[in-house]
């Protein structure tokens, strides 16, 4: 209560809990609400001298105001408090847990009108009816008043729980048990903190332009992944927890290694040719196919592609042009999946799944990069200067970025994430894949991180979310050298290092999320959730298909319909009806968001736009 300077206070009884907080608290300004006229509540013991001892302290004092229609109070028009308290909310008498949870509900929805936008909603429970694993014992669900569940209603989310310190305030009597003049149990009760929540916003279609191989190249982004671009996580300037990491990760590495990050622009897109030589160890299934558009985009949108990209990977919009050639279709069509349709597009493109093919580039460019620090400084690529124990006296180069991948919905399923790739030809004599085996140990294996030797080379695991990185190597035609490349999954690093417990929090546009960065703590620092105990809903989906199921954009339309709030799919039933030629599915869906208030009705919304984006989208047959 100690931020807030303005409080209004609904439900009480004999104002004692109010005459208190005034006189524990005289810089707060009251406004002590009952819901019966004057004459009733002036009954209850001590009512009068609390009311006098509010006014004395300037506050105010009103009768008849319901709480579940603040908006239409007279007395509260053009008030907004910083705290809003209901201390023991009970529709009286014997009223069942669902007269409850609507009192609840119908509260949260009404003090929203009144709170300031970063206010706070303060409700008091009794021990378990609350519903929440700070209940101890906690009640069966359908027995609680599911207090979250009710306040996401009003886009409220679960800050904090704390014991109601009842011998804070003395002199308060709680009353209206049963609509007597009997107090509630406050053994074990439970004071729960409320704050708003940054509303969801539209997944839309973002129009691109750049250049490759000398063509202008226009093509849209998939919806489901407009959240996930231009965001400037690893910007210089950044504080956000995969720059941490990163940074972390390059300062630790000088211990042995001269890094040398690249600032250059990256493009988003990759040919054909890119893709065999470089993503070879890559799900070609897995990829987002992009078809360069025919239209010519307006100069506004170009103009608004451009201030989109400052920053991070930035791209330069150029007056457009048409893309008439059919450039590297066939071998991607050779490399991907046979259901892509050609005839709608004229060329294909894909979304780059991994760094790998702008690494191999700069590579090739070996004399800017291998002829010491002086000449990397001398092009345009920025050195990092990091010292050398003359174990290893070489150069690794470095650069990292967002990539995409078209997977499946799953809890660790990550359709895009910041990649760290870091690759260099080293003297063999060093022993460089022990070293850095070393290295990378030392450092990683604090944070619940595996090393395991494969085939192919060295792999980053890490309970539950599985593969984390790989150390790679290959022979060069320099029997001396031996080439090694580094790829690390800088999301799934800052998830296990800052303890966050979703993955999705990365991309929370909720400023709560990037202020506990602001100070640049260390990895081990855990993250403290502004969400508690969000709620998690379950709904089943049936369809009908034609002979040929596009998995891959069934997920798709998973994530764009949901705002990216389905964590995990199941399929429950699959039947292929012997004459029609058609194959029915059913799947359960999850929704769980640790980053909104997700209520049930939000959900059932988000259910029931998949259903239509299936119908009109993939021509599907709802069931």
């Amino acid at each position: 209560m100690s931020r807030s300077q303005s409080v209004l206070l609904v439900g009480e009884g004999n104002f004692s809990f109010s005459a208190a907080l005034c006189h524990f608290s005289p810089e707060v300004n009251v406004t002590a609400t009952c819901l019966q006229p004057q004459e009733e509540a002036m009954r209850q013991e001590c009512a009068f001298n609390n009311t006098q001892s509010i006014k004395d302290s300037g506050g105010r004092v009103l009768f008849e105001v319901d709480c579940t229609k603040l908006e239409e109070c007279a007395s509260l028009k053009g008030h907004i408090f910083d705290c809003v308290v209901f201390n023991f909310p009970h529709c009286g008498r014997k009223s069942g847990v669902k007269k409850n949870r609507q009192l609840l509900k119908d509260f949260f929805l009404s003090c929203t009108q009144v709170l300031a936008e970063d206010g706070e909603v303060h409700v008091s429970l009794c021990n378990g009816q609350g519903g929440t694993p700070a209940d101890q014992p906690r009640r069966e669900r359908h027995n609680s008043w599911q207090v979250v569940a009710m306040a996401t209603e009003a886009n409220l989310i679960l800050s904090d729980v704390r014991p109601f310190e009842s011998e804070k305030y003395q002199a308060y009597k709680c009353t209206g048990y049963r609509s007597q003049d009997k107090g509630f149990h406050l053994e074990n009760a439970l004071l729960h903190v409320f704050t708003r929540s940054v509303p969801f916003s539209c997944p839309r279609v973002l129009k691109m332009e750049e250049t490759l191989e000398e063509v202008t190249i226009q093509y849209n982004i998939p919806a489901e992944l407009s959240d996930y671009m231009f965001r400037g996580f690893l910007t210089s300037d950044s504080v956000h927890p995969v720059k941490l990491v990163q940074d972390f990760i390059l300062e630790r590495l000088q211990e042995k290694w001269m890094v040398a990050m690249v600032t250059e622009t990256l493009p988003l897109l990759l040919t054909a040719k890119q893709l065999q030589l470089c993503c070879s160890d890559i799900d070609p299934t897995l990829m987002y196919l992009i078809h360069a558009c025919q239209k010519e985009m307006s100069t506004e949108a170009c103009s608004n592609t451009t201030k989109e990209l400052e920053g991070e990977d930035r791209l330069i919009a150029k007056p457009a042009k048409n893309v008439m050639n059919c450039k590297g279709v066939e071998e991607i069509r050779s490399l991907c999946s046979s259901d892509v349709d050609l005839e709608e597009e004229t060329a294909l493109y894909i979304l780059r799944p991994s760094l790998c093919t702008q690494i191999e580039a700069l590579v090739a460019k070996k004399e800017e990069w291998t002829n010491g620090e002086e000449e990397m400084k001398n092009r345009n690529i920025k050195g990092i200067k990091l010292e050398n124990n003359g174990n290893c006296k070489t150069n690794l180069l470095g650069i990292s970025g967002v990539v995409f991948q078209n997977i499946p919905v799953n809890h660790w399923g990550l359709p895009a994430f910041h990649e760290l790739l870091l690759t260099g030809l080293l003297p063999k004599k060093y022993e460089p894949l022990k070293v850095l085996e070393q290295s990378l140990g030392d450092l990683l294996t604090p944070y619940g991180i595996s090393m395991d030797t494969k085939q192919e080379g060295l792999h980053l695991t890490a309970q539950p979310m599985g593969l984390i990185g790989k150390v790679l190597s290959s022979s060069t035609s320099d029997v001396s050298l031996l080439s090694v490349t580094v790829t690390l999954n800088l999301d799934l690093l800052a998830v296990l290092m800052f303890s966050i417990p979703d993955w999705r929090l990365l991309w929370s546009p909720d400023p709560r999320f990037s202020q506990q960065f602001v100070l640049r703590p260390t990895p081990g620092t855990p993250f403290t959730t502004y969400s508690l105990f969000p709620e998690v809903y379950s709904f089943d989906i049936s369809f009908w298909t034609g002979s040929a199921w596009e998995n891959q954009k069934f997920h798709s339309l998973v994530r764009e319909a949901s705002c990216g709030t389905v964590e995990h799919i199941k399929l429950i039933d699959k039947f292929s009806h012997p004459d029609l030629s058609q194959t029915s599915y059913c799947y359960r869906l999850i929704y769980h968001s640790h980053t909104h208030a997700l209520s049930h009705s939000q959900a059932l919304q988000f259910h029931k736009r998949l259903e239509t984006l299936l119908s009109s989208s993939l021509n599907f047959i709802i069931r």
